[in-house]
């Protein structure tokens, strides 16, 4: 009897809201989990193996295409707007307030230290980090990895290596190209804007600008680019279930990429300028 009534309990319970928000709460955190060990799995197997260098001088530079030259454009564009937008909301003002002379001096150091990383970041995730991620959950569902393993060839070297190879030494050239553009656009809107001179603005931009910035910049557009690869590359393995799982698959690589780089540059600024 009372294992009837407990039966008929468990049911009703299951039918609850409260039940269906909880098991959604733990699916999340078990997908969560699992994503971050395969990520961690993959990228120690990937590590382990670079000491053979289990790819090719010609497969890297044809990522590296990919990540420096069909990126570039987006990247321009994203950052020189963005370095716009702040030059005409700064520019002004600080001329008003009789401190114009610093005006480049703070478009460099948010250009330098935050906004080139991050919005060169966010570009290349849109753009490569989607399509590494779409591409290798392609090949996925459809079992050409499978095919690849038969050949006796290790998946992780022969897909990831070449890919995080490129991304993680290209992403500080695209990095300093946008860093440097952002900069000069900054300059033509404050002209623009409030008169301010062009020497006026880059006496201010060597002024402050530090050694210090330029390398913390270097050092987190590396760590950017090995993490969003590897995150990319790492979602797209987990691809299952056709068409909608490639889907899947790479909007996880897109959205655990966009939060993985903001915790990064979290954690550099903390180290470096708290």
């Amino acid at each position: 009897m009372c294992g009837k009534i407990l039966h008929k309990v468990k049911i009703y319970y299951k039918a609850t809201f409260t039940y269906k928000i909880l098991r959604m709460i733990t699916a999340e955190i078990e997908s969560f989990i699992s994503t971050l060990g395969n990520i961690a799995l993959l990228g120690l197997e990937l590590l382990k193996g670079l000491k053979n260098f289990p790819t090719t001088f010609k497969a890297i530079m044809e990522q590296s295409s990919r990540f420096g030259i069909s990126s570039l454009p987006i990247t321009l564009s994203i950052v020189g707007m963005t370095s716009i937008i702040i030059a005409m909301q700064v520019a002004g003002e600080m001329v008003k307030q009789g401190a114009g002379n610093y005006v480049g001096m703070l478009v460099a150091i948010l250009m330098v230290r935050e906004e080139g990383v991050i919005m060169a970041g966010f570009a290349i995730i849109s753009m490569i980090g989607s399509s590494i991620a779409s591409e290798i959950a392609t090949m996925k569902v459809t079992e050409q990895i499978d095919a690849i393993r038969v050949l006796k060839v290790n998946p992780v070297h022969y897909l990831f290596t070449p890919r995080i190879i490129a991304g993680t030494l290209m992403m500080p050239l695209v990095v300093i190209v946008a860093s440097l553009f952002g900069i000069i656009t900054g300059a033509v809107a404050s002209n623009i804007t409030s008169g301010l001179t062009y020497k006026a603005y880059f006496d201010s931009v060597w002024f402050g600008l530090s050694m210090k910035d330029l390398n913390v910049c270097l050092l987190k557009s590396l760590a950017f680019g090995f993490v969003i690869t590897l995150i990319s590359c790492s979602c797209g393995m987990e691809a299952k279930d056709g068409a909608k799982g490639v889907g899947l698959a790479t909007t996880k690589a897109v959205v655990w990429s966009f939060v993985a780089i903001v915790i990064l540059d979290f954690v550099f600024a903390a180290m470096f300028f708290y």
